[in-house]
């Protein structure tokens, strides 16, 4: 099998426009803003209480960052593949705290695109460079 070379710099990785950050904005104030209806309905201290009914009681309040933290790399790793931008991919410029996410397994819903299924709708910097 034929590894591929990593890019050297984001540009090489990227080539998206600077309006490509809209799609992501969107695609994590989905979730924030279901998580803010459900805490404004009390919903937190709901999950709070039922955590510590469980088995595992008190303590199994200690995987709620570990949850959160992996549906975060959830959504961020959706978005990135839906843009056609593999998020196991680093570039060589890149790398270390606190953007080490390439080095872990990827949680994405969808496979990587081919392309960037929104640039019809956005654009994008290949596009412009024709011009």
């Amino acid at each position: 099998m034929v590894e591929k070379k990593a890019p050297a710099t984001m540009a090489e990785f990227d080539t998206r426009d600077d309006n490509a950050w809209i799609f992501s904005f969107g695609m994590a104030m989905v979730p924030f803003t279901a998580f803010c209806y459900g805490h404004q309905r009390g919903m937190t201290g709901k999950v709070l209480e039922r955590l510590v009914k469980l088995p595992g009681g008190f303590y199994g309040i200690f995987a709620l960052p570990f949850l959160t933290l992996g549906m975060e790399k959830c959504i961020y790793d959706t978005a990135q593949s839906v843009q056609g931008i593999n998020p196991n991919t680093r570039p060589a410029d890149r790398g270390g705290f606190p953007s080490g996410g390439a080095d872990l397994p990827s949680f994405s819903l969808v496979a990587v695109q081919k392309r960037n299924i929104f640039e019809r709708f956005i654009g994008s910097s290949s596009d412009k460079k024709a011009d």
